[in-house]
This record gives structure tokens, sequence and C-alpha cells, in this order.
């Protein structure tokens, strides 16, 4: 055994001790920890309902390096875990490796396919909740121009911009949009440092709105947003409540339904989550509720029904490998 792997299987013989009498089920969070007040603790969210509702335990490990994700896989599949959940597409080929070695226990996949008769792979419609944000930032904007801050540069990051640019376009046709990607490693999706910086740059532009889809990184644009006095959109879990009066909406992405729903039993092949299905969609509270108007709130219903009814249109950039 390398010195490397010493930590991380005794974080999980820790978090697995007392679990040999019955199965439990296990959730990997991916790069950002699961606190990052985004993708990573929306499955946490989700791993908690389970828990509070089941009354039993559930094992866990965060994911600080590439290589930890087999080794955490397989170390939660030889501990007897059942079902074991990846949070994040990077997850998919090593999941696809151990899957294939433990065929009896079940897996979860969120944002990747991993075709196995073990595995669940659950995807979003990301495209469709950003269309409905796009729409908004849109129309709150004073200056006609708008923004997006992804995360690191990858066809689903592409697919949230790409939904987000038709959005906008669709509240109004003269609507001007920058975009900019963190990186291309998967650290862009925790610096809060680097998001504050293209946040700054944008708004230096005449961007008034900015939707970040960038994990921990957004963040940095949020308060940035509060700073300058402008707007900004959150993503994946609501965030609306992390800076209240700048907060536009979050492009809400229900990944805390689907570990909670892994939990209680993974269905084989590929679920499609979307504005239909609930998986995806603006977040309205107490904390943008002065900022949406009745008619910004009429108009994103109305869009919302006529994409669940087939009548409008999004295109999905990872379909098409393009945005038009």
């Amino acid at each position: 055994m390398t010195l490397r792997l010493l930590p991380l299987l005794a974080a999980l013989a820790v978090a697995a001790a007392g679990t040999a009498a019955f199965a439990e089920p296990a959730v990997i969070y991916d790069m950002g920890g699961k606190f990052d007040k985004s993708f990573n603790q929306a499955g946490y969210d989700g791993a908690e309902r389970w828990k509070k509702e089941a009354g039993k335990p559930y094992l866990e490990f965060e994911i600080s390096n590439p290589a930890q994700r087999e080794q955490a896989q397989r170390r939660m599949a030889e501990r007897g875990a059942d079902p074991i959940v990846g949070i994040g597409f990077s997850q998919g080929s090593s999941m696809e490796k151990v899957a294939r070695d433990f065929p009896k226990t079940r897996f979860a996949i969120i944002d990747a396919v991993v075709d196995l008769p073990n595995v669940q792979s659950i995807v979003f419609k990301e495209h469709e909740g950003s269309f409905l944000v796009g729409m908004m930032a849109a129309m709150a904007s004073k200056t006609g121009k708008v923004g997006f801050v992804g995360g690191m540069d990858i066809p689903l990051i592409r697919k949230f911009q790409c939904g987000y640019e038709q959005g906008a376009r669709y509240a109004n046709p003269k609507v001007q949009t920058l975009a900019n990607m963190t990186g291309t490693t998967p650290s862009a999706w925790n610096d809060p440092t680097r998001g504050a910086e293209l946040a700054k740059a944008q708004f230096a532009s005449g961007v008034d709105v900015i939707f970040a889809a960038a994990g921990g990184t957004g963040i940095g644009v949020y308060q940035a947003a509060r700073d300058a006095g402008k707007l900004a959109i959150g993503v994946d879990s609501n965030q609306n409540r992390l800076q209240p009066g700048t907060m536009l909406t979050s492009m809400v992405k229900r990944v805390d339904v689907a570990v909670y729903k892994a939990f209680k039993g993974v269905t084989p092949g590929v679920t499609s989550l979307g504005l239909k299905e609930g998986g995806v969609d603006v977040a309205l509270d107490e904390h943008n509720a002065r900022l949406v108007s009745a008619d910004m709130k009429k108009k994103v219903d109305a869009a919302r029904a006529d994409i669940v009814a087939g009548k409008l249109r999004v295109v999905d950039y990872m379909a098409n490998n393009a945005c038009k």
C-alpha cells in the first residue's frame, strides 16, 4: 500500500466504522467539497434529507485530487456500501471500472452516462433552466449587457452558457452577452478570487447582471456584484440567501433530489431531468422578491410552460456541439 493511500483509507475506515451489520448508501463529492454552497452541497442536502427520513447513517467522502475518485469508489464498494453515488461527470470513467468489478453493487452517477446494468446515470437539462435565468437577466438589465462566468471550460458548462444566451435574446433580441471561463482544470471550480476578477472586468465593460455557473468560484462573483451594486445569478443550489438584494435568482439544479432518490433506490439506465420533471428551475423566495417584478415572473412562467409543452425549443449545446 502506498503512503498516499493511507489518509484516504483511514478516512473511509472511520466513516464506515460499525457498518458491517447492514448496507449503507454512500456519496462521493467531487472537487470543491461538500460545502461549496453549490453543486456538491446540493448533493449533501439530498443525502441529509434521506438520513433524516430513514434514521440511518450514510458514508461520504470528499475528493481532493483526481486519483482519489477510483480509490474512494472502490473502497466504498469493498466496505459493502450500496448504492454508491458519484457527484460530477469527472467520476464517470472511474465508476465504469469499479461498477464492472462489483456487478452486484448498485451505483449512480450524476452528470455523466455509464452504460452498465448496475448503474443509474442521472443527467439534467441545464439549458432549459439557464434559458429562464437568461430571460430574467435581460429583463433586469438596465444597460442591455449581461454576463456569464463559467467554471471549468467543458461542454457541460457551455451548455449552461448556451441556454442562458438563448433566454437573454428571447427576452431582448438586442441584448449583448459577455462570457468568460475560469480555467481548464478542476481548480476552476474553487477559485473565488478569479471569479471576482472576471466579474469586475465584465462590470467595467458595462455588464450589470452575471450568471455564474462555476461552483465555489461563483462566491467571488456574487461578492463582486454586491460590491459594485450589480446583480448576480446563482447556480445548482438556491443561492439567493448568500447575497440578499444582489442575487436576482438562482438556476436550481436538483442534485439534492437526485441523490435522495438514488439513496432510496437505483433504477439502472439514463434519467434525464428538466423543467417538465422538476429537475431544473429558477428560485423565487423572500431573498429576491424585491428584484423580480410581476411582469418578469409572468413572462418566465409563460416560457416555462411553452418549453414543457414543446412549443419553445431550447438548443442543447452538448447535443449539437454548438449554440445555434
